[in-house]
C-alpha cells in the first residue's frame, strides 16, 4: 500500500484532536505550538483526502459534523494505540511483556501455579492464567485470545505452532481403602462389572482417551457419574462411591490425603498421557521453551516429593519421556 493511499498520518489526527478539544483553529494552534494557517491546512487537507467536511465552520465554536464525529472516535483509538508502541518495545528491550495470556489444564495448576505464576510476573507487565478443558484452550490460542497453553497435546497436525514436552505420566486405578484392585484385564473387566467407574467427562481430553482405552480393552462400563475436573472426580471416590482410571497429576491436583486411597497399577497394555506446552511458533522468543523447562522441574518434584514416598511401586521409570503414549 502507497503512503498517498492513507487520508491522514498520526500527528494530523492529533492536529484534528486538539481543535475538537479547543474548539476553534486559534486555539488549537496555541496549544500545539503551530502558526494558525498550518492547523487550518492540516484540517482541510484531512477533508479533501476524506471527500468529506470535518467541521460545521458556519457557527461560533465550530462544531463536528456527522463524519467529524465518526472521525475522533476512531481518533481516539488509534491514538491510544499508538501511544503504547514506544513503552511495549520498551519492554521488550527490557525482555518485558505487555501482556501474557496462559491457558492450563486443571490437573497442573497446584503444582506449578505457586512457583510459575512468579515467573510469570517478571515476565509480563500483565498476566492472566486461565484454567479448564484443553479443547478450549486450543480455540484461544489459535484465535490469539491465548499465547500459551500448557495441556494434553491436542493440536498435533497443526502448522505454525511451537511444542515442549512437560512429562508422560501414566493412568492407574485409585479406589477406596477396602476394596481390593484386579490385577489383569480380566480381573479388570469383572471389577468393572461390580464397582462404580467415577469418569471423567466425555468432553474432557481424559475422559475421552479413557473411554478409548476401555474399548480397546473390550471392557463395557456403564456411564453414571462423570465431572470435568479432578477434584470432582476424587471427591466421590473418597466418599467410598466408585473407583477411578485416573493419573498421579490429577490425584495430587484433587489435594485429598494419600492415605485416603488405594492406589494400584492399570492392569493391561501401557496407557499414558502426554502434557505439553504449545505456543505460536517464533512469537514470544525463549519465554515458552524457558516456562516449558520450569513446568517440567516442578512437576517431577512435585510427583516425587508428594506421591512416590506413599505409592512405592510408582517409580521415576513410569514418567519416561522416550516411553510410549497410549
Amino acid at each position: 500500500m502507497r503512503s498517498d493511499e492513507f487520508p491522514f498520518d498520526l500527528w494530523a489526527l492529533q492536529i484534528f484532536l486538539t481543535v475538537c478539544e479547543t474548539g476553534s483553529m486559534a486555539s488549537a494552534s496555541r496549544d500545539l505550538g503551530l502558526t494558525q494557517p498550518a492547523v487550518t491546512q492540516s484540517i482541510a487537507d484531512i477533508e479533501a483526502r476524506l471527500g468529506t467536511k470535518l467541521f460545521d465552520r458556519s457557527v461560533r465554536p465550530i462544531v463536528l459534523t456527522q463524519g467529524g464525529e465518526i472521525l475522533r472516535q476512531r481518533a481516539n483509538f488509534l491514538l491510544t494505540e499508538a501511544r503504547q508502541i514506544a513503552p511495549m518495545l520498551r519492554d521488550v528491550t527490557n525482555s518485558r511483556l505487555a501482556s501474557l495470556r496462559v491457558g492450563m489444564v486443571d490437573s497442573l495448576m497446584r503444582c506449578l501455579l505457586p512457583n510459575l505464576s512468579q515467573r510469570l510476573s517478571e515476565m509480563a507487565e500483565q498476566v492472566a492464567v486461565f484454567s479448564g478443558l484443553t479443547a478450549s484452550h486450543a480455540n484461544a490460542l489459535f484465535t490469539r485470545r491465548l499465547d500459551i497453553v500448557l495441556g494434553v497435546e491436542d493440536s498435533v497436525d497443526i502448522d505454525g505452532l511451537e511444542r515442549w514436552s512437560l512429562i508422560t505420566e501414566p493412568y492407574f486405578l485409585v479406589m477406596p481403602k477396602h476394596l481390593t484392585p484386579p490385577d489383569s484385564v480380566n480381573g479388570l473387566t469383572d471389577f468393572a462389572h461390580t464397582h462404580e467407574l467415577v469418569r471423567f467427562s466425555a468432553r474432557s481430553h481424559t475422559g475421552s482417551d479413557i473411554d478409548r482405552h476401555l474399548r480397546r480393552l473390550r471392557i463395557n462400563v456403564p456411564r453414571h457419574t462423570e465431572f470435568d475436573s479432578p477434584y470432582g472426580v476424587l471427591s466421590r471416590v473418597h466418599a467410598g462411591c466408585g473407583y477411578a482410571i485416573i493419573t498421579p497429576l490429577c490425584l495430587l491436583e484433587a489435594n485429598f490425603g494419600l492415605d485416603n486411597f488405594h492406589c494400584a497399577p492399570l492392569p493391561g497394555p501401557n496407557f499414558r498421557r502426554h502434557l505439553t506446552l504449545v505456543a505460536r511458533r517464533q512469537e514470544l522468543g525463549t519465554i515458552p521453551q524457558e516456562l516449558a523447562n520450569m513446568a517440567r522441574k516442578l512437576i517431577l518434584e512435585s510427583v516425587e516429593n508428594r506421591l512416590m514416598p506413599h505409592v512405592p511401586w510408582m517409580t521415576p521409570a513410569l514418567f519416561d519421556q522416550n516411553a510410549p503414549a497410549a
